[in-house]
């Protein structure tokens, strides 16, 4: 077990998929700053499709990230911000901005087979001075060995940390401790998880990792975040306080903290089903609003599409597809 687990909070990034991206720069703030008094290590602020993801294909956000950047940074006094950038999606010059506005870590996510992608954002990142996470998303896509692989070109471009991502919340805690466990006797950096609550397994696969040694967990207020949702940062905080796992969370200002969100949540109209059969798919979190919309438009069974998609094995960037599969299966009818 780590002497401090550090925690990330993801709730005004991956958290955005659950507003439909609509958290005001002025709201953000207002979380931010209850967060950084609680003691919540690093948090996370963009759209939840990272820098450069507001648009027509991911959804438009209420305000740009400059907005947004400015707004949380302007509150933290102790708490660190990131960035999540997905090469592609986010450039550069989006990268550059974040740091000009106080952002000291950058998350970088790939597909788990491909990040050489990422080699020239880690780059700049690392010349802007700032701490790098490589998140290796989809992470039961792949053998384990495909993962070290990926996980390992990610710390040799000069990532600190390498995370397993359980994108789709599909992995089980035992999948998840000998992943983290693979990633820990491969590198010399450190290792995170961040999961997904599609099957009802982000706190118990987090706790997997954890034990398997990993250094860095993800959590989000409320559990906010893409399909399912993530871990609820307040709970994790209070499993591990029992478990005499220190944090540097306090436990009553970070469940105050998450009170703040209540009032905002967007439950897609298909319900939990849909979210349950993300997960049992393996189909990529952030495509369930989008899936419950075509399945609404086409007048087609919601789960269907996302049981077709996963025998696709479609990944994040592939969200056309979620049209093109609520077509056919209403036109199969």
């Amino acid at each position: 077990m780590p002497e401090f687990l550090r925690v990330v909070d993801t709730t005004l990034r991956d958290g955005m998929h659950s507003v439909t991206h609509q958290f005001s720069p002025e709201q953000m703030a207002t979380i931010a700053a209850a967060m950084d008094a609680a003691g919540i290590d690093t948090l996370e602020a963009s759209h939840g499709d990272g820098l450069g993801g507001s648009s027509i294909q991911y959804g438009r956000a209420a305000a740009p990230d400059r907005a947004y950047l400015e707004a949380v940074s302007s509150v933290l006094t102790r708490t660190k911000l990131a960035v999540l950038l997905l090469p592609g999606i986010g450039v550069k010059d989006d990268l550059d901005v974040a740091a000009d506005l106080g952002a000291k870590v950058a998350r970088i996510a790939t597909h788990v087979t491909e990040a050489d992608i990422a080699e020239q954002h880690i780059g700049l990142a690392k010349r802007r001075g700032m701490e790098v996470m490589g998140f290796l998303m989809m992470v039961h896509m792949a053998p384990i060995d495909v993962m070290v692989h990926n996980a390992r070109l990610m710390e040799a471009y000069g990532a600190d940390y390498v995370y397993a991502v359980d994108s789709a919340g599909y992995t089980l805690p035992p999948e998840v401790r000998d992943r983290v466990h693979a990633l820990k006797d491969a590198l010399d950096c450190r290792v995170g998880f961040h999961g997904h609550n599609n099957l009802g397994l982000a706190i118990g696969d987090t706790l997997a990792a954890v034990e398997a040694g990993a250094d860095v967990v993800d959590g989000s207020l409320r559990g906010f975040g893409a399909g399912g949702g993530n871990a609820a940062t307040e709970t994790l905080v209070a499993v591990l306080q029992r478990l005499a796992i220190p944090t540097g969370v306090d436990l009553y200002k970070i469940m105050d903290a998450a009170k703040l969100v209540e009032p905002f949540k967007a439950q897609p109209k298909q319900g939990p089903d849909a979210t349950l059969i993300l997960g049992y798919a393996g189909v990529y979190s952030s495509f369930l609003l989008h899936t419950a919309r075509a399945a609404e438009r086409f007048g087609v069974d919601a789960r269907d599409i996302l049981v077709e998609l996963g025998r696709r094995r479609v990944v994040g960037g592939q969200e056309d597809m979620i049209i093109d599969v609520a077509y056919e299966l209403a036109q199969a009818g």
